[in-house]
């Protein structure tokens, strides 16, 4: 599943100002509200109104790997990963954006990128096939 969906109305320093902001905490709650129970990943961009607030931001969002755009519209690049990967954990995401809005640091969410449906891959070395199969089945449900 592949989607590009920007939150810029919803930002309070957006084209529609008259629209009061909305928490950054909130519209990454409400994009994992809206994935599938089996979505594996997600990645974002982020994007914040001040660019004095940078460096305040960079140290909170240090936390959860967000990793800097250097002459890009975007400032970082956020991904998520639901129960496994390498990636941080959605309630970890959650947390770190809701300490952005506890500093009032505004911003803009953007969804780029959302997987579903893969299973985790482990060492299955001297298993039957029988075991294997057992294993997909529960995971991908």
């Amino acid at each position: 599943m592949r989607s590009a969906t920007s939150w810029h109305g919803r930002c309070e320093w957006g084209p529609r100002s008259n629209v009061p902001g909305v928490a950054l905490a909130d519209d990454f709650q409400a994009v994992i509200d809206s994935l599938p129970p089996d979505w594996t990943h997600l990645e974002m961009d982020l994007r914040i109104a001040d660019e004095d607030r940078y460096i305040d931001a960079a140290s909170l969002l240090v936390q959860i790997n967000a990793m800097p755009y250097s002459k890009h519209d975007w400032h970082w690049r956020l991904r998520s990963a639901h129960t496994f990967g390498h990636a941080a954990a959605p309630e970890t995401v959650h947390g770190t954006l809701a300490l952005l809005d506890d500093e009032g640091i505004a911003g803009e969410l953007a969804l780029r990128e959302a997987r579903s449906g893969r299973v985790e891959v482990v060492q299955m070395w001297g298993r039957t096939e029988s075991v294997r199969q057992e294993f997909n089945r529960r995971r991908a449900q």
